[in-house]
This record gives structure tokens, C-alpha cells and sequence, in this order.
């Protein structure tokens, strides 16, 4: 279901209410249903971000089954991974085992992604990451089911590395949790300050679960860094920059993709959050190619919470993984085959074209700061206009 609105991006006609629940409820007797999953952390200390992705691969799902030229009707199968790698196999394994079920998107938690990219390759469901960013989720096998439509963490850690440097920082300290996650963002963001003439002053690895960070923050302080940086989830994070504050740690806090929520503020408030710096694949939702569609038919539909920083992925790699059945028809095989070729694809997030280990390459990276209780693109921050400082360089 496609027009030109003049920019080459793909648009749906109508909008959610009355007509459109009338469209589907005549549309779906005649059309056979097709089941298509979801997969996040629906629960737990991360779940804003997996209900904003349910929530918005729900949109996708409601708004093709309101358009009359859809050859099927779609049901979405949600399953709570709660940002747990064992969670993350079982509910996996019940999906692929269910034959019903097409295709599915799934995970934001890059350690949960890693456990289950055997068991789509092992059962054959095509199944499209929409936020965990792992490099080796997509490059650490040769699995045709795997796709991502986000980027990965070594783009984002080369923009952070760029662009903290280019600000004067030349001296960092680096805690991160010990999942595969926090592990690779050290990886690639030492790797990058190094190429970028910058040290790293010290490193210190945490369970992803800690609670006191006393002793880490202690030896941090006595370092005196220019830029605390902590590589992990938003629980963390805010527990990290609530004891740097108790110890007196002047410093910049840079957070990576995973404290950038709405949930950082709450658990921090906007005083104390105020000046951290975080990178993120795309652009913010209202400067996407087609983010004020999107967050127009989000805001329509009356979901109590926000889509998050990946709900808009979430809603184009569903929103992709209907475009392939609706082409081949509901059969796993040619989903996977269909999304092997995929090139220039339009969505609302951009173009999405994978290569040849189902990774999208458009790799855009937006540099965000924390500035009056919400996060703002940098280059529209008053820190950027001069009138704001983070702490100066040492």
C-alpha cells in the first residue's frame, strides 16, 4: 500500500478512530489472518522502551489492517523478554516453534538478542531487530533470518568519540556493565578516543545490577576525569550520576543509547540529569523523514506512554516485515528471502537498505543532551547556542 507525497516516502491515507476500526472490522472476515510477533521488555527496569516499541509495532499492525488493499489481516503476538537472556531464549523458542506466527521483531536488549539469534536461524523465523545494537547480533553469524533496521554501537561510539573530543575532552573514565552490551561500548568507544587522541584514565567493569558503585566512583574521583562515562541500561545510569553527585565528582556524564529515556529523568530529575550527553542511531522522532506522520497516528491511537527513542524503528521494522508478506505471502522462507534483497526500502526512520548480513547501512547518529528535563538534539541545545556549559575541560 504505497503513493508519492512528493518525497519518495510511503504514506497511509487514513488515520485511526471510527472509519479505520470500520475498515477493519469489514476487511478482516474476507482476508485470512496473519500472525507477526513482537518481541522486548515488556516488565523491569527497561520496559518503557519495550512498551514504547510494542505500542508502535502495534500502530504498524493496526494501520495496514485499516487499509482496504491490505491482502491480509494481521494479529500481533507480543512476548515479554524482560531483558533477560534466559527469558529472552524461552520466549524466542516459543515463537519460532509456533508455525503460525511469520515473522517477528524483537528485542532492544542486546545480551537477550545474542541468546536468540540461534533459535530464529534453528527454526527459520525471519526475525528483524528494531533496537539492541550489538555489532555481532547481525556480524557474528551468517544467519539469513537476522536483520536490523537501527545501527549498531560502533557508530554510535565514533560519533561520541568525535564529538567529545572536538568539545575539549581529552581525559575519560569509563564504568560499564559486564553483559556483552556494556563490554562492546567500552571495546569501541576506547578504540575510538585513542584513534581520536584522547585517554582513557580508567576502566571498571560492574554487574549490570549493581546497586553501590562507592568503591568505583571513589577511584574515579581520585583520577579526576574530564567525562564519567557509563555503558549500560538507564537503572545504572541514573544510580552511577546519584553517587558521582554524593562524592563530589565534577565531571561531564556521558551516557551511551541505553540510559536515553524518559525513565532517566524520572529516576534522576531534570536538576540532576541536567548536562548529560548520549548518542543515538537516526534523529529524534519529529525530525524523521516521516516522524510527524508517525507520532501523529501514535498520538491518535491514545497509548498511555510514549514510543521511546526506538519506537519509530520498532513501527518501520514491522512496518517492513508486512511490506514481505504482503509481496511473497505468509511463508517464513520467502519473508527471509524478500528481506535479503531489500534496498532503499522507504520508512518513516529513512531508507533502509541491508547488506549482506541483514544489517541496514544507514548510519546516522544524533548527539543528544539532557537540558530542562528532556533530552534536545545538541545542535538545537542551549549549550550549543553558547548560553549553557557542561564542566569545562581540566
Amino acid at each position: 500500500m504505497k503513493f508519492n507525497t512528493g518525497n519518495g516516502l510511503r504514506r497511509i491515507v487514513f488515520t485511526l478512530g471510527a472509519t479505520a476500526g470500520l475498515l477493519v472490522a469489514t476487511g478482516a472476515q474476507a482476508k485470512d489472518t496473519v500472525e507477526l510477533g513482537f518481541i522486548g521488555p515488556l516488565t523491569g527496569g527497561v520496559s518503557s522502551m519495550g512498551l514504547g516499541g510494542r505500542n508502535s509495532a502495534e500502530l504498524a499492525v493496526k494501520l495496514r489492517n485499516a487499509d482496504p488493499d491490505s491482502k491480509y489481516h494481521y494479529e500481533l503476538v507480543a512476548l515479554d523478554d524482560e531483558c533477560k537472556p534466559n527469558v529472552g531464549v524461552q520466549v524466542a523458542t516459543k515463537m519460532a516453534t509456533d508455525r503460525k506466527v511469520i515473522g517477528t521483531i524483537a528485542h532492544y536488549c542486546s545480551a537477550v538478542a545474542m541468546g536468540t539469534v540461534d533459535v530464529y536461524h534453528r527454526f527459520g523465523l525471519p526475525a528483524t531487530v528494531w533496537g539492541a545494537v550489538l555489532p555481532d547480533i547481525t556480524y557474528g553469524n551468517d544467519y539469513p533470518e537476522i536483520t536490523r533496521v537501527n545501527g549498531t554501537m560502533i557508530n554510535q561510539n565514533e560519533k561520541a568519540a568525535q564529538f567529545m573530543t572536538g568539545l575539549g575532552y581529552k581525559t575519560f573514565a569509563i564504568i560499564h556493565d559486564t553483559t556483552d552490551y556494556g563490554k562492546g561500548h567500552n571495546k569501541y568507544l576506547s578504540q575510538f578516543l585513542a584513534q581520536d587522541g584522547a585517554e582513557v584514565v580508567g576502566t571498571f567493569g560492574v554487574t549490570s545490577d549493581q546497586q553501590d558503585f562507592t568503591a568505583e566512583l571513589t577511584q574515579v574521583k581520585a583520577l579526576n576525569p574530564d567525562v564519567v562515562v557509563y555503558a549500560g541500561l538507564t537503572p545504572g545510569g541514573v544510580r552511577v550520576r546519584q553517587q558521582m553527585e554524593k562524592l563530589g565528582i565534577e565531571a561531564v556524564f556521558e551516557g551511551v543509547s541505553g540510559i536515553k529515556s524518559d525513565a532517566f529523568f524520572e529516576g534522576l530529575g531534570g536538576d540532576l540529569a541536567e548536562g548529560t550527553v548520549t548518542f543515538l542511531e537516526g534523529a529524534p522522532a519529529e525530525k524523521l523523514p516521516g516522524g510527524a506522520y508517525f507520532l501523529k497516528e501514535y498520538n491518535a491511537a491514545g497509548y498511555d506512554s510514549p514510543p521511546e527513542a526506538y519506537g519509530p524503528f520498532a513501527f518501520a521494522a514491522m512496518d517492513l516485515l508486512i511490506d514481505a508478506v504482503e509481496t511473497t505471502g505468509p511463508d517464513r522462507k520467502a519473508v527471509v528471502d524478500y528481506m535479503s534483497k531489500v534496498k532503499e526500502h522507504d520508512s518513516i526512520t529513512g531508507p533502509i537498505t541491508f547488506d549482506d548480513h541483514g544489517q541496514n547501512t544507514v548510519a546516522l547518529i544524533t548527539a543528544y543532551v539532557a537540558q530542562g528535563g528532556k533530552w534536545v538534539v545538541w545542535e538545537d541545545s542551549d549549550y550549543a547556542k553558547g548560553t549553557l556549559s557542561l564542566v569545562a575541560p581540566k
